[in-house]
């Protein structure tokens, strides 16, 4: 029986009107639609920045002077607009990479229920500030870095929080599969952000920022009033307990793992890097897609801004199905690694064919944007959820208590410097021409992939029955005193 001061407001109020509690099954899946709300709602407010680029930095050799008339919006119109994007771009993901291990440091310390209401409420109202700008007539670079930068800063208190909030719920069994499906958030996301930016920008790009960023804290709201951060604060059993009698006990009484240990957890600097470069792809994609898509002939023919943000959203419908094969595929193999890797190195030749052959007509070019987007939000997708909810429950930290949320947050955070550093280059490099773009992602999806080798190496001894002998790259960790790879599926885990 729930213990009903521990229950959000809105819970309660729902316990009242229903004159009974709910049972595990029913708070797992409200959980589930919360979780899957609220990191929705992250990623719908940082869409805004990639759909108002057509306007605040149109290209004049596209249009007439007369058609270019009224639009830019300075300091991101003229010569340099591009490069600085760019630099308000890496503003906000820099902080993000940066707020990201002190996120994950504080998400095993804190109530994550409140820490995440503030992260959303803050957030919002940063997304805010910068829609302000166009009403306030402000055309400082230097207000536009920093409001992103406390965006970023508060943004990071999202993805630790709420993969652990899921990994409280979720057992391992069908983890991959689960969460696959569930990381739709992201690209629902982003499509969501898409579609309401790119319908009112006709109105003032100001608009594009202000409708998420109030959504963006009305989501903080629903957070406070309903989300269940674990079994134990509602009297219920962890899916995670070996013994299935044992009482449920809070993990508030649980010492949380130290920043340094985690890194030390085997697999985890291994896929940190990997998402390193998986996450520059993919976030290259988030902030320069309806850009390219705007500025490139398809079918002999430029997109308008409207159109060119609503056909972007194909690349994250693609992330989706990406995102729940990969799940699946890694569950049925047990194999994680091998997974991802597949993914990677099959992402190269799409590129390739997406730069050279997306422009021959509308339906080669969405084919080839959904196929792109499912083989590279895939592994991103599989890595940020099941992997680091399996590395941070990995055996050798059975005995030190919570970890989920450091080690989340040190995969995305590596990942998020990656997604710092793409866009950035991306503003530079496409003063060279779009291949030069694309050469550098695939170069980049090659990276991912082959920082993988040798925990796919060690998955294909597993599976043809031969114990892995390659020392682990983080070295020894209590529960793995040999430092050998091991397989995260193992069932021995």
């Amino acid at each position: 029986m729930a213990n009903t001061k521990q229950l959000p407001a809105g819970l309660r109020l729902l316990k009242r009107l229903r004159g009974k509690d709910l049972n595990f099954n029913a708070y797992r899946t409200s959980v589930l639609i919360i979780t899957f709300i609220s990191y929705a709602f992250y990623h719908m407010s940082r869409k805004p920045p990639s759909i108002a680029k057509t306007v605040l930095d149109p290209e004049d050799n596209m249009q007439s002077a007369a058609t270019l008339q009224g639009r830019g919006w300075p300091p991101f119109d003229g010569k340099t607009g591009k490069a600085r994007l760019g630099e308000v771009d890496v503003a906000f993901l820099a902080s993000y990479a940066i707020g990201m291990y002190f996120a994950g440091h504080l998400g095993d310390r804190l109530h994550l229920r409140l820490f995440l209401t503030v992260g959303m409420m803050v957030s919002g109202l940063f997304v805010c500030l910068f829609g302000l700008g166009y009403w306030l007539d402000i055309h400082y670079l230097s207000y536009f870095i920093t409001v992103q930068v406390f965006a970023g800063l508060f943004q990071a208190t999202g993805w630790p929080s709420v993969v652990t909030i899921v990994g409280n719920w979720f057992g391992k069994s069908r983890r991959g599969l689960i969460m696959g499906i569930w990381n739709a958030h992201t690209s629902v996301g982003n499509i969501l952000g898409s579609l309401i930016a790119a319908a009112v920008l006709k109105y003032g790009w100001g608009w594009s920022f202000l409708l998420p960023g109030i959504l963006m804290a009305c989501g903080g709201l629903m957070i406070f009033l309903f989300l269940v951060v674990e079994p134990a604060d509602v009297g219920l059993p962890s899916p995670h307990a070996q013994n299935p009698a044992e009482a449920p006990l809070s993990s508030e009484m649980e010492p949380a793992i130290g920043f340094f240990e985690a890194w030390r957890i085997p697999g985890v600097a291994t896929f940190a890097f990997c998402l390193f470069f998986s996450k520059l792809v993919a976030y290259t994609f988030l902030y320069w897609l309806p850009f390219y898509i705007r500025h490139t002939r398809i079918a002999g023919e430029f997109l308008d801004d409207k159109m060119a943000g609503n056909l972007s959203t194909l690349f994250d419908v693609g992330g989706v199905v990406g995102g729940i094969v990969a799940g699946y595929v890694s569950d049925h193999l047990k194999a994680r690694a091998i997974t991802a890797a597949s993914f990677m190195f099959s992402a190269i030749p799409a590129l390739y064919f997406y730069r050279l052959y997306g422009g021959i007509s509308l339906p080669v070019n969405i084919g080839l944007m959904m196929l792109a987007g499912m083989l590279i939000n895939g592994p991103y997708a599989l890595i940020t959820t099941a992997v680091s909810a399996d590395l941070g429950t990995h055996k050798s930290i059975r005995a030190n208590g919570k970890a989920l949320a450091t080690v989340t947050a040190i995969i995305d955070g590596t990942g998020s410097v990656g997604a710092a550093i793409g866009p950035l280059l991306t503003g530079y490099i496409s003063s060279q021409g779009w291949g030069a773009v694309f050469k550098m992602l695939m170069v980049a999806a090659f990276c991912a992939g082959i920082l993988l080798t040798k925990l796919v190496i060690a998955e294909f001894a597993e599976k043809f029955g031969k114990k892995p002998i390659m020392p682990c790259v983080e070295g020894e960790v209590k529960g793995n005193p040999n430092g050998l790879i091991q397989p995260l599926l193992d069932d021995r885990h």
